[in-house]
């Protein structure tokens, strides 16, 4: 079992002299012998033993945290360092998740921009409110760290480093009002947060006020989840989220949960290697391994009995916890929450029996939930600080998914907009189906919206609602195809009557079926798969039919591009030809074109979180779906496309190298949010019919297309930025794409069309943009730059001349 986690210890010191710290406060003492801070030799054998391990077990992907006592004592220039030996070490496929952990106080600007610098994002350790935070995190003089820690979020949150946020800890302290606790972290709008129950074994048990039998902690968590889950969910939270997952037998996100096997081993200052600081509170010296990277790989250290102890799930685990109905969500709590002194670590977790009452209340929970009302509009509105998000060029997690739930909203309003439009021999021919998905909406709303979120459904209904009839299965049979996918995604056995069209059947975001003839089909669910019948033909797809087993079954392909994001190919999809007659589709792509996709997507991904992590959680949320493009259009160019209907796609044309397509998809998925933007607010005026010079095109553009062009623009000059130092005449096109961004935005910003909120977004990729312009950029570099916008500049009022009037 390799190692994918890796704790870099740069500080074996800290700033704050928090009396519940594991680290200083419990059973181990080794810190006292460790050297303060890492040393550069340290450093960088770490970096060869963790690129070392990545190249033998061929891994795509490591996870290091940069840890302390408290990390940013150790200054800017050992965390730099720390980044780039890391990332020299690195076999080339192999991404390198770095973030950091703090206790925040010693946070500031120069801090920020050197983890903008390195991609390094930054965890914060908060308990709650003043009241609750300074129960424990205060320096040893007794002062409050409280003031200092929220200016550190504050700093997080602004749009520049807003990507940078991992997130708030919170360690649980049942003396502490656990509603208030979670209402004043969740004022924070932190990305996602945790919530730790303190450290504690049989030896040295955690307090039970009301007696030994009480499950206080199941209490407080308890009550938190219920705020939480009543408030909608509105932010991830790992130890929730890891309950759910579990409950429904997939992964945990989190070494306190499930059973997953251990992946995760400490490097302290001086090399040594240790398992997890947890260990710390059980006895002294309980972490060893007696390992260090001067002398030991990894591999060996990974032979270590404590770190065996956690790789065999169930049967490294007591009988009593064995036999508990909720061991595998539980996984038997924390290994160090285990050790009682004569039994070591075979005992359950000392807090067993809050694990299993919270467990079992949110199993329950579970279960009982009442689905959403059916005809609910889902329409959370942006906050200013998604807003600005937005603006910045941006967007994180929980802000895209706004703009998901958004145009949910909207797709589900069209889907009842279709019905109601229907004519009288439409609603009739209709009726079972329409009863068939309100049903499936009350019982299986998940499905629905699965389905409904599907970029092309929203795609086909505004082409029945404008009359774009004549355009292939633009037609209200779509509400059959619709609620046969629903169907077969909720395991619902009713069939469904299905239109045949060219001898394909559609199932939205599934796939498609090949059959002759038209006419139509009748869909099916079973246990293992769906039958679809026409005629005398009978196709059965099962489970594995997901390639290309079955010749009348194309399935929608998905690529993992990466751990976190995974992206449709959608090439089956005849509603998918949204992009205009001058780029139109690929067909079905053949395997080795698939695979060819794939790799190309993993590289660009790669690529993006490496140059470009401020946009990799809003793609990671939002971008759903690539359509490829076909290369008759390419003509020797990169070519892409968005289109307004199809919220969650972009059709690309695959390029000759990674790089392009990542930027290609940076591109275009400006083009998504900024549409989904404007579904909801209103910009600019849309009575000002000027036309406006773009400086990347030869034709003048209107005001809403200069303002898509300068957004997605932003970002072109960003990722020019990122290369500079690694292709030829980077530096050129940073200084071209910089100024032509610069010069739209004073455009846009002295148009007089813009509204309030549009001023507002103006704005703000007006900041984003600035500090580019002070960067130097050498003197031949700038006037070849130059020499380039005054010939695109001279190409528009060329075309401006032979078109009277076109400049308005």
């Amino acid at each position: 079992m390799p190692f994918r986690q890796f704790v870099l210890k740069l500080h074996s010191r800290c700033d704050l002299a928090c009396d519940h710290c594991y680290i200083y406060e419990h059973q181990d003492t080794q810190w006292m012998a460790r050297p303060k801070a890492i040393s550069a030799e340290v450093l960088a054998r770490t970096a060869l033993r963790i690129g070392e391990h990545a190249r033998v077990h061929r891994l795509d992907r490591v996870h290091v945290v940069l840890h302390g006592g408290e990390p940013l004592l150790a200054g800017a220039g050992t965390i730099g360092l720390a980044a780039e030996e890391l990332r020299a070490a690195l076999p080339g496929g192999c991404d390198l998740d770095l973030r950091i952990h703090t206790n925040g106080v010693r946070l500031d600007r120069d801090f920020c921009e050197l983890f903008v610098e390195h991609g390094i994002k930054v965890g914060i350790s908060l308990d709650g409110d003043r009241t609750a935070n300074d129960l424990h995190r205060r320096y040893l003089d007794g002062r409050s760290s409280h003031d200092k820690v929220l200016r550190a979020v504050g700093l997080l949150n602004e749009p520049r480093y807003r990507h940078l946020f991992a997130g708030l800890l919170c360690t649980i302290d049942i003396r502490n009002d656990p509603v208030a606790v979670y209402d004043a972290l969740i004022a924070l709008d932190p990305p996602r947060l945790d919530f730790l129950l303190p450290h504690a074994t049989w030896t040295h048990p955690p307090p039970r006020p009301d007696g030994p039998e009480s499950t206080p902690y199941a209490d407080w968590l308890g009550a938190v989840y219920q705020r939480w889950d009543a408030q909608g969910r509105p932010v991830p939270v790992r130890t929730f989220d890891s309950v759910h997952r579990t409950l429904r037998g997939e992964s945990s996100l989190s070494e306190n949960l499930g059973l997953e096997p251990a992946d995760l081993v400490v490097i302290d200052t001086d090399g040594t290697l240790e398992q997890a600081d947890s260990l710390k509170t059980a006895f002294d010296n309980a972490a060893a391994t007696g390992f260090n990277v001067f002398d030991d790989s990894f591999d060996t250290a990974a032979l270590h009995p404590g770190m065996q102890d956690r790789q065999h799930g169930l049967d490294d685990l007591c009988l009593q916890c064995r036999s508990c109905p909720v061991v595998t969500s539980c996984g038997g709590g924390l290994y160090a929450h285990r050790y009682r002194e004569g039994s070591g670590f075979d005992n359950p977790s000392v807090f067993c029996p809050d694990l299993l009452a919270f467990i079992g209340e949110v199993a329950d929970r579970q279960r009982t939930a009442e689905p959403p009302e059916p005809t609910e509009l889902p329409e959370p509105p942006l906050t200013e600080r998604q807003f600005a998000e937005l603006a910045a060029g941006y967007g994180g997690a929980a802000t895209v998914s706004a703009l998901v739930e958004q145009q949910l909203g909207i797709g589900r309003s069209l889907l009842a907009e279709v019905w109601s439009r229907a004519g009288s021999r439409d609603r009739a021919d209709l009726r079972a189906v329409w009863e068939l998905l309100t049903a499936l909406d009350a019982e299986a709303p998940e499905a629905v919206d699965a389905v409904v979120a599907h970029p092309y459904t929203r795609a086909w209904a505004v082409r029945c609602l404008t009359g774009e009839r004549s355009r292939p299965g633009a037609d209200t049979g779509g509400l059959a195809e619709i609620a046969a996918a629903a169907a077969l995604r909720a395991g619902c056995d009713a069939p469904v009557d299905v239109p045949v069209r060219d001898g394909v059947l559609r199932l939205p975001g599934l796939g498609r079926v090949l059959l002759p003839g038209g006419g139509s089909a009748v869909v099916t669910a079973e246990q293992d798969g769906f039958t679809v019948r026409s005629g005398q033909t009978l196709v059965r797809v099962g489970p594995e039919d997901g390639g290309t087993g079955n010749p009348r079954w194309q399935p929608v392909r998905r690529v993992v591009a990466g751990e976190d994001w995974t992206v449709a190919l959608e090439d089956t999809d005849a509603q998918r030809d949204s992009y205009g007659d001058a780029h139109p589709v690929a067909g079905r792509l053949q395997e080795a074109e698939y695979t060819a996709w794939a790799t190309a997507l993993g590289e660009a991904w790669r690529f993006i979180g490496r140059a470009l992590p401020g946009h990799v959680p809003g793609i990671a949320v939002g971008l759903a779906s690539i359509t490829p493009l076909s290369d008759r259009a390419a003509r020797g160019r990169d070519i892409s496309a968005t289109a307004r209907q199809a919220f969650g796609a972009v059709g690309i044309g695959r390029p000759a190298t990674a790089d392009s397509l990542a930027l290609l998809i940076v591109h275009e998925f400006q083009h998504v949010k900024l549409g989904a933007v404007l579904d909801r607010h209103d910009l600019y005026d849309p009575h000002d019919t000027r036309l406006y010079y773009a400086p990347w095109r030869p034709d003048p553009r209107p005001l809403e297309g200069l303002l898509q062009g300068t957004y997605a623009h932003v970002a072109v000059a960003e990722y020019w930025r990122a290369q500079m130092g690694r292709l030829p005449r980077a530096d050129v096109e940073f200084a071209r794409w910089r100024a032509h961004a610069a010069e739209a935005l004073e455009t846009l910003a002295g148009s007089g069309s813009l509204t309030d909120e549009g001023a507002r977004f103006v704005a703000g990729m007006r900041a984003t943009v600035a500090p580019w312009l002070d960067e130097p950029i050498s003197e031949r570099s700038t006037r070849e730059a130059e020499r380039l916008r005054a010939d695109t500049r001279e190409s528009w009022l060329v075309g401006l001349a032979r078109s009277p009037g076109a400049g308005g």
